[in-house]
């Protein structure tokens, strides 16, 4: 869908070039798709002030997430310690 956009709006402003009708054809397709094409806007949110801890399955996403990058961040000081170090050395400056 992006990218039917993206040529769509490519061909408006070439032909915009001639007649400047195309270029406000061209805004208003990226209009459009700004707001209504990107999908159902889905459930509103709560407020932020409403206390209810987030969800089991957004946190457990979340902790997945930081475990594996923790992984990943072992793994690349414990196969470049060089780099490691200079790295370090560097923040510390």
């Amino acid at each position: 869908m992006r990218g039917i956009v993206a040529s769509g709006t490519v061909v408006l402003v070439i032909l915009g070039i001639g007649d400047h009708l195309w270029w406000l054809a061209a805004v208003a397709l990226l209009y459009l798709y700004a707001t209504h094409g990107r999908g159902s806007p889905g459930t509103p949110s709560p407020p932020a002030g409403a206390g209810t801890p987030p969800l089991p399955d957004s946190y457990r996403a979340y902790r997945e997430r930081r475990d594996r990058q923790a992984k990943w961040e072992r793994r690349y000081r414990r196969e470049r310690p060089f780099e490691t170090r200079r790295q370090e050395r560097e923040k510390s400056r």
